[in-house]
Parts: C-alpha cells; structure tokens; sequence
C-alpha cells in the first residue's frame, strides 16, 4: 500500500466532485473455478484498491458525500477461516493503513443503502462487470442485471477517469517496476525459444520470470507462431524454422499496477528475407508514433501516423499504391493492421477499461463505427501523466484477405495480387510503454531488442 494519506486524498477529491449522496465501491470476491473452494486467483477490484488499498476478498465500501463518513464493511474471519488461511489481520486494522476510521460487518450494508434510499439520495455505483456486483446491485438497488449499466453513476465514471488517467510519481515507480519484470519475460523468451519446441514451453518460460520476482501476469500470455491471431492464446503448436514468434506479455507487480510488452523474433537464428520487409515496415510505423507522442496530440492523430507509415512501407514494397492520407481515410490500412495503436494502462492493462471507453479514451466524445479504427480504444488528446502503450502491427489474415478480394475491397489501393509471398509472415508487433511528461514522452522500464540486427544477434547468442 501506498501511504494513508495518498488514499485520504484521493477519496476527498472524490467526494468533492461528486457532491452528494453515498458512493458505492464494490470490492471483488473469491469465485470458484469449478466448486466453490478451488477458486480462481483472487485480484481486487482496480478501482477499490484505487481508493482504499485493501488487497482482500469480501469487503464492500461507501462514501458518504454528504456527511464526510467513510466505512468498510466486511466479515471477519472465523476460526473455520483461520484454520486453512493462518491468521490474519482484521478488517478494522487494515482500513486504518487506509486512514479508515469506521468498519462495519457486511449485513448492516443493506440498511446502510436502503435508508439511503429512503431518504431519496443518490447511491452512485460504477458499471458492474461481475456476476457478483450484479447480484449486489440487484439486491442493494433493487435493479435488474440488465439495466445495471445504462444506469450506472455518469459522475462517478468521470470523476474515477479523472483522477486514475492522471499517474503519481509514486504510480509511475510501480509501473516501471512492473515493466522491468515484463522485459525480462520477453528477454527470456528471446533467449530459450528453439525449433522443435512448444509454444507451451515458451509460455511457462515467461511465465515462470514474473513469478521468480513474485509478480503475477497482468493478462494472459500470447506466445504464439501466428501471431496474426490478434489475442491467440492457444499454445499448442510446435515452433519451426522459419517461423515468427509473437509475445505479447505482461507483469503485475504487487500492487497491481500492470506492464504490457509485445516482441517477435525469428524461432531460427534469423529473419527470412519477407520477413525482414514486413517487419521494418512495422518498426518504422512503431517509430513514427512515438515520436509524435507529446502533450495536446490528439492519440486518435498518433494512430493515424501509425497507420499512413505503414501504407507508405507498403507501397515501398509494392503491396499498396495511391495517395497514403486517402488510403488512411477510407481505412484501406486496415487490411493489414485492423487494430489500435495503443491503450492507457496502470492498474489495470487496459486502464478502467471496465469503465467504458467511451470516458476513458475519448472524454465522451463518439467513436468511429470504421473497421479497425473502431478497435482504437484512445483517441483523446495526450496530457501529462497518462501512461500508454505504442503497439501498431502488421498482420496477414487469411480470412480477412481473401474476403477483401473476393469484395474487391479497396482496390485502389491494395494490390492483392502481390500479397500472397508474404502470407506467411503472420503477424509482426513491438509494444512499448510510454508516459507522457510536460515535453514529450519517456519510454518505462528496461529496453528489449527491436531492430533486426539486435534480434538476430540476440537469437545468435542463444544458439551458441
């Protein structure tokens, strides 16, 4: 935990904007995987550690802005409990590391909210996305699961986005740990990977690097030969010469705050000549938005530099013809890169995405409906302190190909009839973490390869 203060802090400034009424902050429980004592990891709710920092099942919290309280209400461990877990502190200990002054037993939740109601002041609460937040809120609030979300505290979604997109010092440090430990699950990955072995094994290599730190992965891994599977986590395929190897990966450190990396890498000591092509065109696209990266740069503007430096690699190649700003606008790029460029990140790897992108991306302003720019979950203009990644990729779907030229999609600018020398490639990505400062953006954490010349010689060295 941070210090109480940070958290008393936070809190005020909430309860300040919000102006009235009791905030709801629903603390995330133990869910049982297949019965109800082998239970998934547990991971608390962001937004609660957020503003409270207790990292334990089973505690729900309120605010009450009207009269300056603040309670935590929660059970206390039973001897029963005690047995399997070993002792514990109490709930009323760790909320005061919180600069929490009163605590309640979970029942008295009910009449909390209900005389709330009564009274006929606001309960805000955030967008649900968990089975038991429904279910609370169905019996707190008396509202069907699915009218939970259209009815949702608009003021609350903001005033979270308005505090949790802007990082401290103190969060910056967290999440350069984070990314620290995610470069060396890449580093590794670079260093074992070998024809003949499993994606499998790859994937407990990187695995096993965030756990040997004690951090946890902040998503699920994708190591994967086909990488043009945006989020593939299948891990069953056998690694060949000649084959790209796309890890996408990511450490949570203690405290939750996330790191998000993404390399590829030759399985053999080298790229094949293809390869080579296609992924500079996406190293250049790379570059090219990170250099755009600065305070009042719309991100939407960082995507689209993104996108027109791959249609000029494609047209360099021979792969795409015409004017680059007209193929960007008509989302002719999209073939080959059908995703964003980047996403907020902090406590979680998609920050407060539970939240909606809509607010957290876009302050509320609309999305495009546009195939590929519709994935572009930031889009704002770039302030100081945002923390954010740069990912631009270039993939070959077959799918998506042959369903584009059978609609002779695009044919202005897309020469479908030299594609076919590079569908093998797959998918090509290189994801960085970046934080935004007062005159540009600095790059967290360790640095892994990028240019061809560092991954192969790296790939040599784990020959040799």
């Amino acid at each position: 935990m941070f210090n109480k203060e940070t958290y008393q802090q936070r809190r005020a400034r909430l309860a300040s904007e919000i102006g009235r009424g009791l905030i709801l902050f629903a603390g995330n429980n133990e869910s049982g995987a297949n019965y109800a004592d082998n239970t998934y990891p547990f991971r608390q709710d962001s937004t609660f550690l957020y503003f409270f920092g207790l990292d334990r099942p089973g505690l729900t919290a309120i605010i009450d802005a009207d009269e300056g309280t603040e309670t935590i209400f929660g059970d206390e461990a039973t001897i029963d409990d005690i047995v399997w877990t070993g002792t514990l502190p109490t709930i009323q200990q760790e909320a005061a590391l919180s600069g929490i002054l009163h605590t309640a037993p979970a029942a008295q939740l009910h009449r909390c909210i209900a005389d709330a109601r009564a009274a006929q002041r606001p309960v805000h609460y955030l967008p649900p996305y968990r089975g038991d937040h429904r279910v609370q809120l169905l019996d707190l609030l008396d509202i069907p699961p699915e009218q939970q979300r259209a009815q949702a505290s608009i003021p609350f979604v903001r005033a979270v986005v308005n505090q949790r997109a802007y990082k401290t010092t103190e969060e910056i440090a967290q999440i350069e740990q984070a990314v620290d430990v995610s470069a060396e699950m890449h580093l590794a990955a670079m260093c074992v990977t070998r024809p003949g072995m499993k994606e499998s094994e790859v994937a407990a290599a990187v695995t096993a690097a965030a756990l040997c730190e004690d951090f946890q992965l902040a998503f699920p891994v994708i190591a994967t030969i086909n990488g043009q599977t945006l989020h593939n986590h299948h891990h069953g395929n056998t690694c060949k010469k000649g084959n790209l190897f796309l890890l996408d990966a990511g450490a949570e450190n203690p405290m939750h705050y996330a790191g998000d990396l993404s390399s590829t890498f030759p399985v053999g000591r080298r790229f094949t000549s293809p390869q080579r092509v296609i992924y500079d065109v996406a190293l250049q696209a790379h570059r090219a938005a990170v250099a755009a990266l600065r305070p009042g740069v719309p991100f939407r503007d960082v995507h689209f530099i993104a996108a027109a430096a791959i249609v000029e690699g494609m047209k360099a190649i021979g792969l795409m013809t015409g004017d680059t700003a007209e193929a960007v606008r008509a989302g002719a790029h999209a073939l080959f890169f059908p995703c964003g460029t980047g996403h907020m990140m902090g406590l979680d790897v998609h920050d407060m995405e539970n939240l909606g992108e809509l607010w957290v991306g876009y302050d509320g302003q609309p999305k495009s409906a546009l195939f590929g720019l519709k994935s572009l979950r930031l889009a704002r203009p770039l302030e100081p302190g945002f923390v954010l990644t740069i990912e631009p990729g270039i993939y070959f779907i077959p799918e998506l190909v042959d369903r584009w030229r059978a609609e002779k999609r695009f044919e202005q600018f897309i020469r479908y009839n030299r594609i076919a020398p590079y569908m093998h490639v797959g998918g090509i990505r290189n994801e960085e973490d970046y934080l935004i400062t007062a005159d540009g953006a600095r790059r967290l954490g360790k640095y892994i390869p990028t240019t061809i010349d560092e991954v192969e010689t790296l790939r040599a060295e784990a020959f040799d």
